[in-house]
């Protein structure tokens, strides 16, 4: 698996540029410009849903979340931290230096319960829900 993440990061700008070679000799300079608008199209996406997530994650305090139990049966492996943070819609509690691959996150809720994640190469590799005893 985590290969498949180190491959990402080179698949996708190869992808562009095949996009924009595949553009340019099917239609030339005008569409060069088109793919390279393509292209623009998807990063600026991208990037908006990422600031928004992160926007919808500010006023909310670090490693807090509504329900631990849902977040843990919405959880699924491969999800990214992106992912994850828009589910909770609240950033996660580093509990790993930070640089540390993998990263261990936690997230709890007001009645003491708590989901830690495991992300191994920016994916979620396994988590565990703890329930405080009544």
């Amino acid at each position: 698996m985590a290969w498949l993440n180190r491959s990402r990061r080179v698949w996708v700008p190869v992808l562009g540029c095949l996009v924009l070679a595949g553009c340019y000799t099917a239609w030339g300079v005008q569409g060069l410009v088109l793919g390279l608008a393509g292209v623009v199209m998807w990063a600026l996406l991208h990037f908006t849903r990422m600031t928004h997530v992160l926007k919808q994650a500010t006023g909310r305090p670090i490693g807090h979340v509504g329900s631990a139990v849902m977040l843990n049966a919405k959880l699924r492996p491969g999800f990214n931290l992106l992912k994850v943070v828009a589910l909770t819609r609240a950033l996660g509690e580093l509990l790993t230096p930070e640089g540390s691959d993998p990263e261990h996150y936690r997230w709890t809720d007001a009645g003491g319960s708590h989901v830690t994640c495991v992300f191994q190469g920016g994916r979620l590799v396994h988590w565990s829900l703890v329930r405080p005893a009544d």
